[in-house]
């Protein structure tokens, strides 16, 4: 018998015929919506609700940092990636991080975890390939808003605050975000005039505008009045890499990711891990469902601590990773009795509160962008250039300093990402765009909302709101290791019982942890085959909104 999800629903789904977009603000979907109608394409919509989430959301994102695309072309039926991940700056040496941060690893905020800042040449670079409509005419709306002011909205407004305690002492921070010495309140108009600048010379000049003309010297300038060592020939020497999405195969629907230095193959790991057992028999929020998924969590991401970093510089195992057979021996690992605390690495050659931003958009020729832009933690490194109107990321701060480490710093070097876009194909056709916010969790939570499509019947709708489980502890990329099998985090609504059945497995579980936890936030559109109709769905955990025409 079927079992009964709505009670998890929060809304309905979204359906449109023609177009659709859903992000995680409201405003911000309607942003894309209306370039859709004016003849834009997907990665329009998606480049102008970025835009507007930079402004809107800058809790998550901002042209201070880094992005990540998967793109769907209808006519060829191609799927193409972009990392659109910065560089650590040239300057600074491994020596000087080892001798200044010690054991304490790079910190998260101040100058020393600054890398290039890549948003803004991943917007020109989608556009030049898959954008109709002119760059100007997409940040218009942004700067409109950026000028007049808008509402802040619940969710944002509690970031904000949260944020605005650690980094409000950094030189500019305060005179952008903190109108008044305070983070602005819900339902408070909010107005960004020096980001509306900063779009407007970006609108004007291009990328140009922001790696070599003003924008980039003022970054240079304000980095070296406090320490910091990104500069000017740093930035006008990026560029972004087109890659070619990878991917497994689970119960006949393909999974895309990209490869590292991102950490989407965990996803594709898990998936592989769990393929093998009944999930569906198992019955949804069942102990033995969570702990294989507990279980595969953790060899993926011992995995993911000791490959995952930037190919240039590092060889990464993509292939060996994500294979069937590497995963079938991994699979022996699982004990469907006992919960593991600690899992070994694994060697694929013998076998030959991060905060994010996630968007995904649609347009009217079958073409979808799965799209994700983040600050790292929260609001960045707290680093806020004179009269920009944005914060630097602090995504530099994911380095190991280890100098045996895949993911050890290196001037130059792309740090761990874990952003990750994800998209979901069926008969060699479009699927589903999708993904979930929130560093550690995205993995997670992509595997957890394919699971309740796939294996338990669930809605994209229903499969976003349901309960979330969350494991912490893992060994991770910058070099801790897992000794005490982590910490189980449950949201509120999963079977009565489920928490103790994994505390007798061996799990140490916390519940209604829902303010400890961080369970990610979700969006999804989903492509009919035959009708073309598009279905879209944006969680409660955000502020959120899909819409479509």
């Amino acid at each position: 018998m079927t079992e009964d999800f709505s009670g998890f629903a929060t809304r309905s789904v979204v359906m449109a015929p023609r177009g659709m977009a859903a992000t995680s603000h409201p405003v911000a979907t309607q942003v894309a919506v209306d370039v859709l109608k004016g003849g834009g394409s997907a990665v329009d919509g998606a480049i102008a609700a970025n835009a507007a989430l930079g402004l809107m959301e800058p809790t998550g994102c901002g042209v201070g940092g880094d992005l990540f695309a998967i793109h769907w072309d209808a006519g060829s039926r191609e799927l193409t990636g972009l990392n659109a991940s910065g560089r650590a700056p040239r300057a600074l040496s491994l020596d000087h991080l080892r001798s200044v941060c010690g054991r304490e690893g790079i910190p998260s905020n101040g100058p020393l975890c600054v890398s290039v800042p890549g948003a803004v040449d991943g917007w020109f670079e989608l556009h030049e390939r898959f954008g109709r409509r002119p760059m100007a005419d997409l940040l218009a709306p942004s700067i409109g808003y950026a000028e007049d002011g808008f509402p802040v909205t619940p969710v944002i407004a509690r970031h904000w605050a949260s944020d605005g305690a650690v980094l409000g002492h950094y030189p500019g921070f305060a005179e952008v975000y903190l109108p008044g010495g305070r983070a602005p309140r819900a339902g408070e108009i909010f107005r960004n005039p020096r980001l509306a600048e900063s779009y407007r010379q970006i609108a004007a000049g291009g990328r140009e505008a922001f790696y070599r003309g003003e924008i980039a010297r003022g970054i240079d300038r304000y980095m070296a009045e406090q320490g910091g060592f990104l500069r000017y020939d740093d930035l006008a020497s990026h560029r972004s890499e087109w890659v070619q999405p990878v991917s497994t195969t689970y119960r006949g629907y393909k999974v895309w990711e990209l490869p590292p230095n991102g950490q989407g193959i965990a996803v594709l790991q898990m998936l592989n891990l769990l393929e093998d057992d009944d999930l569906g028999g198992m019955g949804w929020g069942s102990p033995g469902y969570l702990h294989r998924l507990i279980e595969a969590k953790k060899l993926a991401f011992e995995d993911r601590a000791r490959y995952y970093a930037d190919p240039a510089f590092a060889e990464v195992p993509v292939a060996e990773l994500i294979s069937r057979r590497y995963a079938r021996e991994r699979r022996r690992l699982i004990d469907p009795e006992r919960a593991s605390r600690m899992v070994p690495g694994g060697d694929p050659a013998v076998l030959n509160r991060g905060d994010t931003v996630y968007l995904s958009v649609a347009d009217e020729h079958g073409n979808m962008v799965s799209f994700i832009q983040s600050n790292f933690h929260g609001m960045g490194s707290g680093m806020t250039p004179a009269g920009l109107g944005f914060v630097l990321q602090d995504r530099g701060g994911a380095f190991s300093l280890d100098p045996g480490h895949a993911n050890v710093f290196a001037p130059g070097k792309r740090p761990f990402h874990t952003i990750i876009p994800a998209f979901v194909t069926l008969d060699g056709g479009a699927f589903m765009s999708f993904g979930v916010m929130g560093a550690d969790m995205q993995p997670q939570g992509q595997v957890q909302v394919l699971v309740n499509i796939i294996d338990f019947g669930m809605d994209i709708q229903t499969a976003g709101d349901a309960p979330r489980l969350r494991h912490d502890g893992s060994s991770d990329p910058r070099g801790g290791r897992m000794s005490d099998g982590g910490t189980v985090y449950l949201e509120s609504g999963f079977p009565e019982g489920t928490a103790l059945a994994l505390e007798l497995l061996g799990h140490r579980v916390q519940t209604g942890a829902e303010g400890l936890g961080g369970f990610g936030g979700y969006q999804a559109i989903l492509r009919d085959p035959d009708s073309g109709v598009y279905s879209g769905a944006s969680e409660s955990r955000k502020d959120g909104h899909a819409a479509g025409y």
